[in-house]
């Protein structure tokens, strides 16, 4: 199986709840199509650059999916006719990337590991 990072807009007009009841039933799908979702994440309410279908802003939603290819064709499917979804876009890649707290706190780690070696090579000195 695949590795698929899935980014999907929803309109700004529904509700989180709506947007989360939609991924799940997303989740639903990649499932019985035999696959997984590794993740999901809520980005929440961003405006976007440009307006889609009359709107300023939207629901982001982030799916790590991983899934056969025939999966993916079925997701997409449906996203194309949900009259909730502005956008959607699915990348395969090699590997998921970490979240981005994970990254900064890895290394504010590195950082405070150097200033330790540091702090103990001037007190030798």
């Amino acid at each position: 199986m695949a590795l698929y990072e899935h980014l999907l807009i929803a309109r700004q007009d529904i509700s989180a709840q709506a947007v989360d009841a939609l991924a799940t039933h997303l989740k639903t799908i990649v499932e019985s199509e035999g696959g997984k979702v590794e993740k999901q994440e809520y980005w929440g309410l961003r405006g976007l650059a440009y307006r889609i279908k009359k709107n300023r802003k939207g629901h982001y939603v982030l799916l790590n999916i991983n899934a056969p290819a025939k999966a993916v064709f079925e997701l997409e499917r449906q996203l194309k006719i949900n009259e909730d979804v502005l956008r959607y876009i699915t990348v395969k890649v090699e590997q998921f990337e970490q979240s981005a707290t994970k990254v900064r706190r890895e290394r504010d780690n590195d950082r405070a590991e150097r200033r330790a070696e540091g702090a103990n090579e001037e007190a030798a000195q």
